[in-house]
C-alpha cells in the first residue's frame, strides 16, 4: 500500500466465497444482490488482494479520492490511510473488528473492516470491508418512499433537501420561497408519512432498505 494514484483492474470472482447455487437460486443472483447495495463491500484476500468488489465499492474505488486499486489489491492514498488500513487488517487477524475513517480529495469514507467468519475458512478471503452509505437516502430509494406515501414532486424535492441536512430558512432560500410555504410542505409530508417533525421523518428516510442505483455501469467483479 503506498499513496500513489494507480489505475484500477478487474477482481476475480471467486466463487467458494458464495452459498452452493441450488436449482432455484444460482450463484450468479448472489453477485447481483450485492451490486443492489447502496454502501460498498470487497472481499479482501492475503496482502490486501481484492477478491470480490461491488459495485457501489467499485465506483469508489475507481473516483481514487481515499482508497485506489493497483494490480488487483486496495490501498490507502494518504500515510494516514495506509496506517489506519494495516491497524485494521492487523485487527481483523485477531479477529476483531474496526472502524476507519479515511480522508482525502476533499472527502471522507467510513468503512468497517471485519473477519472472515469462521465457515469460510477455508477460502482465500481473510478480510471484508463494509462501507458507509454515501448518503442518508440513495434517489430511488426516495422515490419509492415518496410513490409509497403519495407525495407530491414538490414535497418529493423538499424532503430529499431535508436529508440533505438542510434547514427550514436553507430550503426556502433554495428554492425561492416564502419560509411558510416550506413549513406547509413539511406539514403535508408529516401528515402524509406519519412523521412527528421534521428529525423523524429524515429517521423514516435513513432507516429504508439501502438500495443502490438501478443504473449500474458494470457488473460487480
Amino acid at each position: 500500500m503506498n499513496s500513489l494514484l494507480n489505475p484500477t483492474f478487474p477482481a476475480p470472482r471467486d466463487l467458494s466465497l458464495l452459498p452452493a447455487a441450488t436449482p432455484d437460486v444460482p450463484q450468479d443472483m448472489f453477485f447481483m444482490l450485492m451490486n443492489e447495495l447502496a454502501f460498498g463491500m470487497v472481499v479482501l484476500g492475503a496482502n490486501a488482494q481484492i477478491l470480490m468488489c461491488n459495485h457501489s465499492a467499485r465506483c469508489e474505488l475507481n473516483r481514487c479520492r481515499v482508497l485506489g486499486e493497483r494490480e488487483n489489491h486496495i490501498y490507502a492514498r494518504t500515510p494516514e490511510g495506509s496506517k489506519q488500513m494495516r491497524a485494521a487488517l492487523d485487527e481483523v487477524q485477531h479477529g476483531k473488528r474496526s472502524l476507519m475513517h479515511l480522508v482525502g480529495e476533499g472527502a471522507m469514507v467510513s468503512l468497517v473492516a471485519i473477519p472472515t467468519p469462521a465457515e469460510y475458512e477455508y477460502t482465500q478471503a481473510t478480510a471484508i470491508l463494509l462501507f458507509a452509505k454515501p448518503a442518508v437516502c440513495e434517489p430511488i430509494t426516495l422515490s419509492l418512499f415518496c410513490r409509497c406515501h403519495k407525495l407530491t414532486k414538490t414535497e418529493e424535492h423538499v424532503l430529499g433537501i431535508l436529508c440533505l441536512g438542510y434547514s427550514t430558512p436553507e430550503i426556502a432560500l433554495q428554492l425561492n420561497v416564502a419560509v411558510s410555504t416550506v413549513r406547509s410542505h413539511v406539514r403535508s409530508l408529516c401528515a402524509k408519512t406519519g412523521a412527528s417533525g421534521v428529525r423523524s421523518l429524515v429517521n423514516l428516510v435513513a432507516v429504508l432498505p439501502p438500495v443502490a442505483s438501478s443504473q449500474r455501469l458494470d457488473p460487480v467483479h
